[in-house]
């Protein structure tokens, strides 16, 4: 410990992040992070320090945590292997906007450029910064204690501004011993007295009230952005006022209500009925917060989920690099979709004559996709009740939908899983679907709902994977069981990447190395998760029969104990596709389900 006029790097990060109301730190311990792993026990009455079993595993808790509870946390990692292991979770991040503050060990800088045990140094010295540029808004090493300060005020304020996204800081071993006497206290004015929310200039906010007053069959589309900023309720009142469905992409599901009557649900190729032929169908587009990724938008096939142009898209982000980049925009503003959405709220206040002659102008378009809802819920959920044996897919998420509580948060795993959940669970008020967008990588689901319960310990938390995506992080299991973090995972087991199986026959009509096989014989094998859970201390329940399913459940919610649900899974099932998915030149099969075309 560091003289009582000095502080040392490590003690400089610490109580910055202290400052910063950072609650955790999460990682795995490695000689090039002790030193920072002995100042957090000297304030560990003030600041919590989590020792998980895989540094993705950190990674993917602390990027949860901050998309329930909006507050950031620190991740450590210590030189070599282990700071390169935490890489998936944080390009996770950050092809999500979500923050995490990574600090990664190096190797001592009197070693530098030596070679010595865990140097990444063949174009550079201690050149871990390099191989974090790709995943972070920006990457720090501080290679003196007295450069802490500063960096660390930068980087924090980096993180959160604008965009946000995580940051990278990298510390030699030698500089978290060492001490200096350049220790500013932390001061909220470096950072909250600066106002980071745009706004829509008052010529483009009129031009954008304009096209939706005028526009025959409007849709306004919610993303990732819209759903970071907690844009709900006035969304809801804006969607109100002007009686305007609202549809999301797949990674905004959640940012309304999805049993609201203005709710589409979510686009693209694992999307719904109900938004993939309105926005199709539409005439004026009202994009807040998307980049129109190639999920979302039918690998921006024309006439599949958008047909822009003709249609009129009127396109809100924060970032304006995301303008033109997929579709043309017949008005790009840079905001806030929170911010403008009050603008738009405000402004229509005095219209309110102009807004009865829009909304009685389309009545045709509301009792359209009002139509289109009520078939698609009709026949999407019409095998909640299903019987079968394996347990259908529309069975797990019917006895889903039945067991947890409104205000549940669902941690989606990529995978199958996924595609069934981003379509049939519908994310209620206060309720929250974490899940990895961008990057699509398995762990966040099975990870992450560590990092979501410990951010809302008072909410029932379930992680909802395949076993694939389970098998690859089961570790995290045994840190449920040693932080008392009683979550739930629902485990669709059906011996493979079954996803994955199912585009291979889409595309080349057989399928190889995707199913879980013992090589000799060709038989497909199933580990069991339920005793693997119980021997990691957790409960562990295996589900042969559709009927045990909801009181598993139940049982496991009462529980109050971290518990795994090994659900045989039938394999071989289609569900209803509105969208198409293309991985050039390999173009996807178009929807199944279309009761009412554009013509």
């Amino acid at each position: 410990m560091s003289q009582s006029n000095e502080k040392n790097g490590a003690e400089i990060i610490l109580d910055h992040l202290i400052g910063q109301k950072v609650p955790y730190m999460i990682g795995v311990c490695g000689h090039g992070d002790v030193g920072l792993m002995d100042a957090a026990l000297d304030r560990k009455e003030r600041f919590g320090t989590i020792s998980v079993h895989n540094e993705q595993t950190a990674g993917f808790m602390a990027d949860a945590y901050y998309r329930v509870s909006r507050q950031p946390l620190a991740t450590f990692t210590s030189v070599g292997p282990g700071s390169i292991s935490i890489q998936v979770a944080i390009a996770n991040a950050m092809f999500d906007s979500s923050a995490v503050f990574a600090i990664t060990g190096n190797i001592p800088t009197q070693q530098f450029n030596r070679m010595p045990f865990q140097e990444i140094g063949t174009h550079y010295q201690a050149d871990f910064p390099s191989a974090m540029r790709p995943y972070v808004k920006r990457s720090f090493q501080a290679t003196r204690a007295d450069m802490l300060p500063s960096m660390m005020r930068h980087a924090y304020s980096t993180m959160m501004s604008g965009k946000v996204g995580p940051v990278h800081l990298d510390v030699p071993l030698n500089v978290f011993n060492e001490t200096t006497s350049e220790t500013p206290e932390f001061s909220e004015e470096w950072r909250d007295n600066i106002s980071q929310t745009p706004a829509a200039d008052p010529a483009s906010l009129g031009r954008a009230i304009e096209m939706l007053l005028k526009a025959e069959r409007p849709v306004i589309i919610a993303g990732n952005g819209a759903l970071g900023e907690r844009i709900e309720d006035d969304l809801i009142k804006l969607a109100r006022m002007l009686h305007m469905p609202v549809a999301s992409t797949a990674q905004g599901k959640g940012v309304i209500d999805e049993t609201d009557p203005l709710c589409l649900g979510p686009l693209g190729r694992d999307g719904v009925y109900p938004s993939n032929r309105a926005t199709r169908g539409c005439d004026v587009v009202l994009a807040l917060g998307t980049r129109f990724g190639d999920r979302s938008s039918s690998s921006w096939r024309a006439g599949a989920t958008h047909n822009i142009p003709p249609q009129k898209l009127i396109h809100v982000d924060i970032d304006p690099n995301q303008f033109g980049r997929n579709y043309p925009p017949a008005l790009g503003i840079v905001a806030s979709a929170k911010t403008f959405a009050q603008q738009l709220l405000a402004a229509l206040a005095d219209r309110q004559n102009d807004v009865a002659r829009s909304i009685e102008a389309r009545k045709g378009w509301s009792e359209s996709w009002q139509g289109w809802k009520r078939q698609w819920d009709l026949d999407v959920y019409a095998g909640a009740n299903r019987s079968d044996m394996p347990i259908h897919p529309d069975r797990i998420l019917g006895e889903l939908t039945k067991a947890l509580p409104h205000d549940a948060i669902v941690a989606a795993d990529i995978g199958m899983n996924h595609t069934w959940i981003v379509q049939q669970w519908r994310v209620r008020n206060g309720g929250v679907l974490v899940q990895s967008g961008g990057l699509a990588s398995m762990g966040m689901g099975v990870c992450g709902a560590l990092g979501a319960k410990l951010a809302a310990p008072d909410k029932v938390v379930v992680s909802f994977s395949g076993d694939g995506g389970f098998m690859m992080h089961a570790n995290a299991v045994a840190t449920a069981v040693e932080y008392s973090l009683p979550v739930i995972w629902v485990v669709m087991n059906n011996c493979g990447y079954v996803s994955i199986r199912d585009l291979q026959r889409g595309f080349y009509g057989r399928e190889y190395a995707t199913r879980f096989r013992i090589e000799k014989t060709g038989e497909l094998h199933s580990t069991d998760y339920a005793m693997m859970a119980r021997a990691m201390g957790a409960d562990g329940v295996r589900v042969d029969h559709p009927d045990q399913l909801g009181a598993a459940l139940q049982d496991a919610i009462a529980s109050g104990r971290p518990t795994v649900l090994d659900v045989r899974t039938e394999p071989d099932v289609k569900r209803l596709t509105t969208a198409v998915l293309d991985f050039p030149p390999l173009l996807g099969s178009a929807p199944n389900y279309d009761p009412d075309p554009v013509r």
